[in-house]
């Protein structure tokens, strides 16, 4: 072989190992998680590895959408987003790609991952009450809320949110597909008005008396406990908190979670960039930053009303699973006019 020849090989080596190189310095995340405080989190990924991060945000059927059109040409190299019938859709879709990762395997719980896409932070869906109108003992399950004892007593926000959709999932799977219908058509019974408004509104008027119960995520009620304001302070002086069916499989769970695209340019950008949610600094933000919980038990969380709220029993129900009774919650739902 030549000088010239090898020389002109040992060039091509060079140039594929700076394209290598700069691929890494970058990622591409697209994110349907809209939280400013996740900015730190970002930033901190960028300060300890040097790779800067190029964010899209959107809501996740644009960005699924998005991912789509661009085919195999897409720059993204990560989707993340809450809930876990959102990621479970995007998986659907054939837009992520497995990760082999001993670190994403040892650290988050076997029930908190897929084999395509991983949870990071997990919110409880906990029954909030009025305390002046309904006593604790007659709401510590979620079917309690099929009751005649709470006639003209329950709030919600939409059947068709996600969040609501995988409680229905899960219910699905706990209790069949028949009581799970008739549950719904009883809750819808009991409501003191039409669907309206995200969980923070339903905590609201439920401590305003506009109804007696609620379901909400815990981290929008975390938000009202930390928060200064006197307005909220009298919110949460007006409710009560149960964690639904302890005795039972346990209280709902639902997730944040992120996976890598098949056609991530920066793959290992990307790798590095899952395994650091992971990490007990990301795991950490989680709980401090946005009132959800880590998925990493050995992780220490410094949040006054997480500990307020205390420790509970949740559903070890696995996430993925929640997927496959996701559209037939949604078709219960809308038999039963809850929507």
């Amino acid at each position: 072989m030549n000088k010239t020849l090898i020389a002109s090989i040992l060039a091509g080596f060079g140039v594929l190992a700076a394209q290598a190189s700069a691929a890494d310095a970058e990622l591409n995340l697209y994110s349907a998680r809209h939280y400013q405080t996740d900015e730190a989190l970002y930033s901190s990924f960028t300060k300890q590895t040097g790779i800067k991060i190029n964010r899209i945000e959107a809501k996740e059927d644009e960005l699924l959408e998005r991912i789509r059109n661009e085919g195999a040409n897409s720059p993204a190299d990560i989707f993340i987003t809450v809930d876990a019938s959102r990621l479970a859709k995007a998986d659907e879709l054939g837009i992520f790609a497995p990760v082999k990762s001993k670190v994403l395997e040892e650290r988050i719980p076997a029930h908190l991952r897929t084999e395509n896409w991983y949870s990071y932070s997990t919110r409880a869906r906990v029954i909030v009450y009025n305390k002046d109108s309904v006593k604790a003992d007659d709401v510590q399950t979620y079917e309690s809320l099929a009751t005649p004892a709470l006639k003209g007593k329950v709030c919600s926000r939409s059947g068709s949110h996600p969040y609501n959709i995988s409680l229905g999932a899960a219910l699905v799977k706990h209790n069949g597909a028949e009581a799970t219908e008739t549950w719904a058509r009883n809750v819808v019974a009991n409501f003191a008005r039409a669907p309206k408004g995200g969980d923070t509104d339903q905590i609201k008027a439920v401590a305003a008396g506009e109804c007696g119960v609620t379901i909400a995520n815990t981290y929008y009620l975390a938000r009202l406990m930390n928060s200064d304001k006197v307005e909220d302070k009298a919110v949460v002086a007006k409710i009560g908190t149960v964690w639904p069916n302890q005795k039972t499989w346990g209280t709902h769970i639902n997730v944040s979670g992120a996976g890598m695209l098949k056609n991530a340019p920066n793959k290992g950008a990307a790798v590095k960039f899952l395994e650091y949610l992971a990490s007990d600094e990301a795991q950490a933000y989680f709980a401090n930053g946005n009132n959800e919980w880590p998925v990493v038990a050995s992780v220490k969380v410094s949040n006054s009303a997480l500990d307020t709220l205390g420790k509970f029993k949740a559903d070890n129900l696995p996430v993925g699973e929640l997927a496959n009774t996701a559209a037939e919650a949604q078709k219960i739902y809308d038999r039963a006019g809850f929507r």
